[in-house]
């Protein structure tokens, strides 16, 4: 037990702690001090954080950012591994789809390794030849910056074909696709199309294989027509040859996105495909 005096009422008593209030006047415990025997030592104030401060709580907020951060490094960065392979791998199979394969039901790698080539296009030599650097899993700024990459492949069915990567842009952000033309490049053999953001049930419909389906068989070029004859027009729209394509309707933006993207994209091949 510890002697307190009030200063209000002058009275002194016992307890255990600086009571909050003077149990005789109730004046607050600024008007109240410690008694101290003669002689005797005033205890020492406890040494230690004060976890009730704002100092204690701004430094252990600050602590806990870092650590967490570093923890989410980390493990970004020890699955960074993982998740290039998974996106390279989506890339071959979406090149596989293309050519006719079911990347859910085959084994992507192995399939691709076996049956498909990455060569690269010159336009000055007008030759082939085998492209050495790292797999690529978008090829956008490469065709803008002149590197034409052309798969050389197998399709599913046996036949030898080419794979042309192609990009463009869409209602609400890129599309990318992947068209498959035969040996003779006159006619598509297969597509396969995505985008970053169409609207689910509308412009996303690219992505699926009934509106994918549809260029199967389709001819890349058509008398009277400059250049690449193969499009995607409004759904519903009279046809002027079977090198036109429904689009997906309600959502003529995004098909004038793959109609684009189809012109533009084989259109930068046209050396290649014209060269016989």
């Amino acid at each position: 037990m510890a002697k307190f005096k009030c200063n209000i009422c002058g009275q002194t008593f016992e307890a255990d702690k600086m009571p909050e209030k003077c149990p005789i006047c109730q004046a607050d415990s600024s008007n109240i001090e410690e008694v101290h025997e003669p002689g005797a030592e005033p205890k020492a104030k406890k040494k230690g954080l004060d976890t009730s401060g704002n100092v204690y709580t701004v430094c252990y907020a600050a602590v806990m950012v870092i650590i967490v951060a570093f923890l989410l490094a980390f493990v970004s960065s020890s699955l960074s591994g993982i998740q290039n392979a998974n996106v390279e791998n989506d890339t071959k199979g979406q090149i596989l789809t293309a050519l006719g394969y079911d990347k859910a039901t085959v084994n992507v790698g192995e399939v691709y390794e076996q049956n498909v080539k990455d060569s690269l296009w010159d336009k000055e030599t007008m030759q082939m030849k085998p492209y050495e650097g790292k797999f690529k899993t978008s090829y956008g700024g490469a065709i803008k910056s002149g590197e034409l990459h052309v798969f050389t492949a197998t399709a599913a069915d046996g036949s030898k074909a080419y794979v042309i990567p192609v990009t463009g842009r869409g209602l609400w952000g890129g599309l990318w696709g992947y068209i498959a033309i035969d040996q003779n490049k006159q006619t598509v053999l297969g597509t396969y199309f995505y985008h970053e953001g169409e609207t689910a049930g509308l412009g996303a419909l690219i992505g699926d294989r009934p509106f994918q389906e549809q260029f199967i068989g389709k001819p890349i070029f058509a008398e009277g027509v400059d250049g690449i004859a193969l499009t995607v027009v409004k759904n519903g729209t009279p046809k002027k040859g079977e090198y036109e394509i429904d689009g997906v309707t309600g959502a003529t933006l995004t098909s004038n996105g793959v109609a684009g993207m189809i012109q533009d994209g084989l259109g930068a091949y046209i050396t290649f495909i014209n060269n016989k």
